[in-house]
């Protein structure tokens, strides 16, 4: 484990504490809605903030992405990617499905990751080239199970109309396989990286979404859709992830489902 990726989890911990204590006030959460079954609380705005105060004292030089707030130039070439809270509607209705996410990215590829899910006490780290970890304990992903003898986690962005969503449970139904969504595309990618799934596919994920997870689940030894992760940060983009013995039938069926569509 490097450093960087010890102090991120540092950072991660105090946010994802501030976060608990927002979640275990409910009556109190003051909520917007930014779009359809889109949701932002001021825990979501405050816990980026203090995930920005946290980096920024860390690591002055970087630059800083965040759901809620405006982007902070750097100098270093290095860039880290917020989302305070994923699975904020989850959050806001009570749901224990929702994780702090942060990732670190420099020269288009994500460096290090961090998954903090406070409610289950689980923390899932990656660094580039160096393994992923839950809690500590190595991530060794050897999972030979076929689409039809588990379950695959399926997002759904309301950026894309929902006819890719649709066609991707037919898809996995005809196929023979379980579905599963908890609305935390983040902590789904993190449990295929657990062996809890077999993969994830979504149409289309922002990168404060995503980049942690896909780099978790590479690391640990699954298979994950190449993306430039400058170009995920400007535009997000299709994921699919998946175990080694389902990640090209999972693509194949995802490509079938997401493209082509009236």
């Amino acid at each position: 484990m490097t450093d960087k990726s010890k102090t991120l989890i540092e950072i991660c911990h105090q946010a994802g504490h501030l976060a608990a204590r927002y979640f275990g006030e409910q009556d109190k959460l003051v909520i917007d809605q930014k779009g359809h079954q889109d949701f932002v609380s001021q825990a979501d705005r405050n816990v980026e903030l203090l995930t920005r105060e946290l980096l920024a004292k860390s690591f002055p030089d970087d630059a800083i992405v965040g759901e809620e707030h405006a982007p902070t130039d750097g100098t270093s070439g290095f860039t880290w990617v917020i989302d305070p809270i994923d699975g904020t509607t989850n959050f806001v209705n009570g749901i224990p499905a929702w994780t702090v996410v942060v990732a670190g990215v420099q020269d288009g590829a994500t460096q290090v990751g961090v998954i903090y899910d406070p409610c289950n006490e689980e923390t899932f780290v990656a660094s580039l080239g160096r393994g992923a970890t839950l809690n500590g304990s190595p991530l060794k992903l050897n999972d030979a199970r076929l689409l039809s003898q588990g379950t695959v986690g399926i997002g759904y962005s309301n950026r894309v109309d929902e006819q890719g969503v649709l066609k991707l449970v037919s898809g996995l139904i005809d196929e023979g396989a379980m579905f599963y969504r908890n609305a935390s595309g983040a902590l789904s990618l993190a449990y295929v990286a657990a062996g809890r799934l077999l993969g994830y596919s979504e149409e289309h994920m922002n990168a404060w979404d995503c980049l942690a997870g896909q780099l978790i689940v590479a690391e640990a030894g699954g298979r994950v859709e190449q993306q430039n992760a400058d170009a995920m940060i400007r535009d997000g983009g299709r994921v699919v992830v998946g175990t080694n013995a389902v990640f090209e039938r999972l693509l194949e069926i995802s490509e079938a489902a997401f493209q082509n569509r009236n």
